[in-house]
């Protein structure tokens, strides 16, 4: 029986070690880069964005071969019912059959077509093509910016979660320390039981404050995969060490000036403005006569051409010079300018909007990152006063010298003062991100 105890347990100790050792494993540890190139490449709203890019080019390219000469054949066979022959006689010179009744009648035709005047109707399709192709590459950047920008956002939130449940972790240990104290001293008749008990509470507060923090580690974690494309199981830990050095910003005019260049938003939308400037052009175009250059090659049996008429394969070619004008249609052509102008200063419009809300954008994450520095500033002092706070409370706490609670009061502080230095560098990181998208800064690297 005790053989057989003692094997199961081995079993579950080793279980236990495979089991450890594969979520080991499962822990990816990873950069800020490192984990933006993991979801660029499994984004499937990104693929969708490049998929409408190549639908805008493959469209552009189709316009283009309008411009370029087109050759088509066609093929007929017809079967004919007989005919009484249509005889014709002439004194002196005989009879002669008129109507060769031959029923079996045979063509083959290439036809090659050459547009030359289209009155623009051509081009400005393919210069409208042309600038939603490249209306929808700047799509496509601000979908990837996008993207880059919330993997960052969820990214520092990680590192916030982890570093706020380092710091909790920590406030535990030091209450649970200055328990065990304040029971000895309590056995020794130097504290009361009251102040077991103010200690027994702040830890209870402060292990409520470890529940949430373990939790908000959880559903970070899990926030990332989601944006990173990634199994909602996958372990990551954050590698990405803060910079304590606090950059020097540019003015804020310079990163207005640097959205209104690099911005996909604005940059996209003044390819649609020159995109439906083509459509007024290509509106404009039925007012104009069409020509276009024709020319058939047939090969026929009988060829109706030749005279009189044989069952043999006969050639002839043609060349012709198609002129259409659309003299009257009751002004549809004037109704589709109208229509094509208005759609243009539409666009204008929404540029407009686009780039006060752009400015508006800049303007706070500029103001946002100002304050983080100020902020970050502060805190750092404010860990530094505390962290001396509480070294010099305990000492005087062990020594006899203060109060219980004052003693309570300095690692309320100290925890307050490590958690607002936590969340002033975080924020600062994603205002630094979130000015870098706003600016257009990300179009530049």
């Amino acid at each position: 029986m005790n053989f057989r105890v003692t094997k199961l347990i081995w079993i579950f100790v080793l279980w236990g070690l495979i089991t450890i050792n594969g979520l080991a494993q499962d822990v990816k540890k990873l950069s800020i880069e490192e984990s933006v190139q993991i979801g660029l490449e499994n984004s499937h709203s990104l693929h969708s964005s490049k998929e409408k890019v190549k639908n805008a080019q493959s469209r552009l390219s189709e316009l283009k071969t309008n411009l370029l000469p087109s050759l088509k054949f066609s093929g007929i066979y017809t079967r004919l019912s007989p005919i009484e022959p249509f005889i014709l006689s002439v004194p002196t010179l005989g009879t002669f059959d008129l109507t060769s009744n031959i029923v079996n009648n045979y063509s083959a035709k290439l036809t090659l077509q050459q547009p030359l005047f289209t009155g623009f109707k051509l081009l400005s399709s393919v210069d409208m093509a042309d600038y939603n192709a490249q209306a929808q590459k700047q799509d496509y950047t601000k979908d990837e910016h996008d993207l880059i920008y919330n993997i960052k956002n969820a990214y520092w939130i990680l590192y916030k979660s982890n570093r706020l449940k380092t710091v909790v972790d920590e406030n535990v240990n030091q209450i649970k320390a200055h328990l065990e104290d304040v029971n000895n001293m309590f056995n020794q008749g130097l504290a009361t039981k009251n102040d077991v008990l103010k200690v027994e509470v702040q830890l209870g507060d402060v292990q409520i404050k470890q529940i949430d923090a373990n939790n908000n580690v959880r559903l970070s974690m899990i926030s990332l995969d989601n944006v990173m494309g990634l199994p909602l199981s996958t372990q990551i830990e954050p590698v990405e060490k803060i910079n304590s050095k606090i950059e020097t910003l540019n003015t804020l005019d310079i990163y207005l000036d640097k959205a209104y260049q690099y911005r996909p938003e604005l940059l996209g939308m003044d390819f649609r403005i020159k995109a439906g400037e083509s459509g007024v052009t290509l509106a404009k175009s039925g007012w104009w006569p069409q020509l276009f250059l024709v020319g058939d090659y047939l090969s026929a049996r009988p060829n109706q051409r030749i005279f009189p008429t044989t069952d043999n394969f006969t050639d002839t070619w043609d060349v012709s010079l198609s002129v259409s004008w659309d003299l009257w249609n009751w002004g549809v052509t004037g109704h589709q300018t109208d229509q094509a102008q208005t759609q243009v200063e539409q666009a204008k419009d929404s540029y407009k909007i686009a780039k006060d809300n752009i400015t508006l954008e800049v303007t706070q994450t500029y103001l946002n990152i100002l304050q983080s520095k100020e902020k970050m500033i502060v805190a750092d002092n404010n860990v530094t006063q505390a962290e001396e706070n509480y070294r010099v409370t305990d000492e005087k706490f062990k020594n006899g010298l203060t109060l219980n609670s004052e003693l309570l009061d300095a690692e309320v502080a100290l925890l307050t003062a490590k958690t607002n230095f936590v969340q002033s560098q975080v924020d600062y990181e994603l205002a630094k991100a979130q000015l870098e998208k706003s600016s257009g800064e990300s179009s530049l690297k």
